[in-house]
């Protein structure tokens, strides 16, 4: 018989304005995405929920998403940096494919965050993908990124919803597995 547990986990996304970390999380949770860009101010937070499977100990987590949104200016990254990332089991890190300082951010971005959160799961994502005649920053270049900090990374579109289901289906996976092997290996 397959046991049932339920995780509430927080994932933050991290990067410039102007990036789509909101069109994302809006692709995901409504499956809706808008052209207009309306800036974030302060902090959204959204929810939605996914079962994942663990079928190593028969067991099926029911996983409460809280997905944090942040203004993307720099000036706030320091601002509301505790605030903001304190208790944050995972990070999602975008850049905007069409801007290649958007890339060459993410590092200040990542280690700003994990100055409060420790070493969490991480997830790159280069987004805007389907602007495929504007793309400046290469596949070898994100990839670089991510190994940098031991990190998958992935090409998104929230316009299309290209990989944006999958990319936090990846890392709601890798936070239900660092729950349930901590959990268990102190049993």
């Amino acid at each position: 018989m397959v046991k049932k547990e339920a995780l509430t986990t927080k994932i933050c996304l991290v990067g410039d304005s102007s990036v789509g970390k909101t069109s994302l999380i809006r692709r995901y949770v409504f499956d809706h995405f808008e052209d207009r860009y309306i800036s974030t101010l302060g902090t959204k937070v959204t929810k939605r929920e996914l079962l994942v499977p663990y079928p190593d100990l028969d067991l099926e987590i029911d996983v409460k998403l809280l997905i944090f949104d942040i203004i993307g200016e720099k000036g706030f990254r320091r601002l509301l940096r505790d605030a903001y990332f304190q208790g944050a089991n995972g990070l999602m890190a975008v850049c905007d494919v069409t801007r290649g300082d958007t890339l060459d951010s993410l590092d200040d971005w990542i280690d700003t965050a994990y100055d409060v959160t420790g070493n969490v799961p991480l997830h790159v994502m280069g987004n805007k993908v389907d602007l495929k005649d504007d793309i400046v920053v290469s596949k070898s270049e994100i990839n670089q990124l991510s190994k940098a900090f031991d990190s998958p990374f992935d090409f998104t579109s929230a316009k299309t919803g290209e990989n944006v289901e999958k990319v936090f289906e990846l890392i709601a996976t890798r936070l239900v597995n660092r729950a349930v092997t901590r959990r268990y290996a102190d049993e």
